[in-house]
């Protein structure tokens, strides 16, 4: 019934294999890729018609954590999967971006992947056999497609390079980089490393690269012997008489908008120029299809106009050359309530940034396939529509959104301070109020400043900077600073972000078919260059960390008390936390090894918690004195509370020098008393002493009974 492929290798530390044949078999393409006990399924399908008017690529690629597959039940009241997660949502972008480059131009046929993870080791993350089945299932399906795609995770660990490492590996290593490339060339990075130079970045994408040629193999091998025939579809020949058309009509005038530094300036002549062309070759007549090549032929000679002019050295867009970074502006402090920010323009590109301080109760609760964790770092990005002049939806974040935080987020960890050197949590968000090329890389410069502004003691300035790619036969521009305009109409957007001693996140994005070594030393070694400038720049606005947090971010002590003590400091059903917190005006956590942090706004008011929760939790010492009420009077002797809960015993022979018959003859209840603790038994009853210690308390005279 069922004819079952399958293809394993050798692939770092476990076996890799490919089955096809006995799963999801109506869909195009699908197979099962098993990495140790992670189990991804991905099925490709594709329509085989085209949608009437489609003039773009409709890609699709969903990424889906089965909770099933760790032996877990979801939580919260439905029990069951619900929306993306942070999680899904990047790993779907990691196998969308190296992947739709790889589908030929003018290819608008709708394709939708999908990755399911039916089976999950702790230890091995599904991204990179989810990435792995995607570029398999294309490939058995015969959809168009330059492809195979291979990827690998490179770790870096005591110098040396690691093919994807374990999470355990993980967390040794200076160095967590996925890459993604064909036979020939390299496709995609994203990474995030501790301050590493560029010889060692590079050399982890060429290893990562190597690497995965045996798996680029097996898929290759799959695809002969279970493989659809190919599709019957060609790259359309292009239009000689219509691009010349085209072009005698608004060459001249794209050239001349090209000139134009402004960018609303510029795309307001580029849309009259469009509207020009459209009126006069659009009638009545002209078929959907046939405006659709006419749009997409007016775009390829805007991309031939400024392509053009970079390589054969004429300024670019702006009147740049091809590696001075646009000016930089930089304001922080600009937000009077929030507890820190900093408002970082480069160009047409501003981000304002704002850093929250919180306590212990303000970690995000995670909630991942290898268990629950908690993260004190959170970076979020927003773009609002008139960021671009533009209209359109604003609220929850897309996709884009995510993924830009993300690589924000992970340019900043490797400067944060220790946990333990910095007792708090940490929200950075960006909100772009303009943007004309890498928003993001403003976002890590403006992060950085909003955090020092903070008083956040980070160990260095982060800065980055996005490079750009022109590449026509063996002609080639690398861009420093790209534009919008720049980004849209070339062929690579690579972020590079780090400080002066190394890089701490990498991104690149390539839109042809790949680019080699070469020219991604080219494109760090400039990157380092811009890189330097920018925090030149960054260090004369803000030095160092801001010494005097503002009056409105928390302030927080740290104490430690017995654990012992824990459930005392808490009290039954939360009542003496409560109490405390409320009349303290604080906020309090308590961890488990009895580390207390105790948040405030008022110097005044953190100092009155942490004495008394110092009280409740001091412990009774042998000959020290106490001061306390007596709260009981016995036959034999009186009891005197010494702290919260903890009480001893003044025997009567302890009470004064001479004999006392009876204790009610020296000390009644209420009285306060000083008294020297003389023994604690091993039960952990106190004894104690009042002699010599003070006088017996004063009492008035009762009047004889006459």
């Amino acid at each position: 019934m069922f004819e079952i492929t399958k293809k394993s290798v050798q692939f770092g530390a476990h076996t890799l294999t490919i089955e096809t044949g006995e799963v999801a078999r109506q869909a195009d393409g699908a197979v099962m890729v098993s990495y140790g006990d992670t189990v991804v399924l991905v099925a490709a399908t594709a329509k085989t018609t085209v949608k009437e008017g489609q003039d773009f690529f409709p890609l699709t690629v969903d990424y889906q954590e089965k909770t099933y597959s760790a032996g877990r039940i979801p939580g919260g009241y439905f029990k069951r999967e619900g929306r993306p997660s942070e999680k899904e949502t990047l790993t779907a972008r990691l196998i969308d971006r190296p992947m739709r480059p790889l589908f030929p131009d003018a290819f608008y046929n709708e394709v939708q992947i999908v990755a399911t993870v039916l089976s999950y080791d702790p230890e091995i993350d599904a991204d990179i056999p989810a990435m792995i089945g995607a570029s398999a299932a294309i490939a058995l399906s015969g959809i168009p497609f330059y492809g195979p795609m291979g990827a690998a995770r490179v770790g870096y660990i005591n110098g040396e390079y690691v093919l994807n490492p374990t999470a355990t590996q993980l967390k040794e290593s200076a160095l967590d980089l996925v890459v993604a490339a064909t036979e020939t060339a390299v496709m995609m990075v994203e990474s995030e490393a501790k301050e590493l130079p560029e010889d060692v970045m590079l050399g982890a994408v060429v290893y990562g690269h190597e690497q995965m040629q045996s798996v680029i193999k097996i898929i290759n091998e799959l695809a002969n012997e279970a493989g659809k025939d190919a599709w019957d579809w060609a790259v359309p020949e292009p239009d000689t008489a219509l691009i010349a058309k085209i072009e005698e009509i608004a060459a001249t005038d794209i050239n001349a908008a090209f000139q134009i530094k402004s960018k609303g300036e510029r795309s307001a002549k580029l849309d009259e120029v469009k509207s020009k062309v459209m009126s006069t070759l659009i009638t009545e007549e002209t078929s959907t299809l046939e405006a659709n090549k006419i749009k997409d032929e007016f775009f390829k000679l805007e991309a031939k106009t400024v392509r053009s002019q970079i390589l054969n050295g004429e300024p670019r867009i702006d009147g740049r050359d091809t590696r001075t970074v646009r000016p930089i502006v930089i304001r922080s402090g600009v937000l009077p309530r929030t507890h820190g920010s900093a408002l970082f323009t480069r160009g047409e590109t501003q981000a304002l940034v704002a850093t929250t301080l919180g306590t212990g109760k303000d970690e995000q609760l995670i909630d991942a396939l290898g268990g629950e964790y908690y993260e004190n770092f959170m970076l979020h990005y927003n773009m609002p529509p008139f960021a671009t002049g533009e209209t359109g939806r604003v609220g929850t974040p897309k996709r884009r959104e995510i993924g830009h935080g993300n690589l924000a987020k992970r340019a900043l960890k490797a400067v944060l301070p220790a946990k333990g050197e910095f007792d708090y949590t940490i929200r950075v968000v960006s909100e772009i109020t303009e943007s004309n090329g890498s928003s993001s890389m403003a976002s890590v410069c403006g992060g950085c400043l909003s955090m020092l502004d903070a008083g956040v003691p980070l160990t260095a300035h982060v800065a980055g900077v996005a490079m750009g790619l022109i590449k026509e036969g063996n002609r080639v521009a690398v861009l420093t600073d790209i534009l919008g305009d720049e980004d849209h109409l070339g062929d690579m957007d690579f972020k590079v972000a780090g400080t002066d001693k190394g890089i701490t996140a990498l991104q690149m994005d390539i839109k042809i078919t790949g680019i080699t070594a070469q020219i991604m030393q080219v494109a760090l070694a400039q990157a380092k260059e811009g890189r330097a400038h920018i925090l030149g720049l960054m260090k004369e606005a803000v030095s160092g960390v801001n010494t005097e947090m503002s009056q409105f971010a928390p302030r927080i002590i740290t104490m430690k008390i017995n654990p012992d003590k824990i459930r005392d400091v808490i009290g039954k059903g939360g009542a003496v936390i409560q109490a405390l917190t409320k009349e303290t005006n604080t906020s309090i956590d308590i961890e488990d090894d009895g580390t207390v942090k105790i948040a405030c706004t008022s110097a005044e008011e953190g100092a009155e918690a942490q004495r008394r929760i110092a009280a409740i939790t001091a412990e009774v010492e042998i000959g020290q004195v106490y001061e306390g009420p007596v709260v009981k009077i016995l036959d034999f002797g009186a009891v005197v509370t010494l702290l919260p809960g903890k009480d001893g015993l003044v025997h009567i022979s302890q009470i004064a020098h001479e004999r006392v018959k009876a204790v009610g003859d020296y000390l009644k209840e209420g009285d306060v008393v000083k008294v020297k603790v003389v023994e604690i038994d091993d039960k952990g009853k106190v004894r104690l002493s009042i002699k010599a210690l003070i006088d017996p308390p004063a009492r008035e005279e009762t009047p004889a009974a006459e």
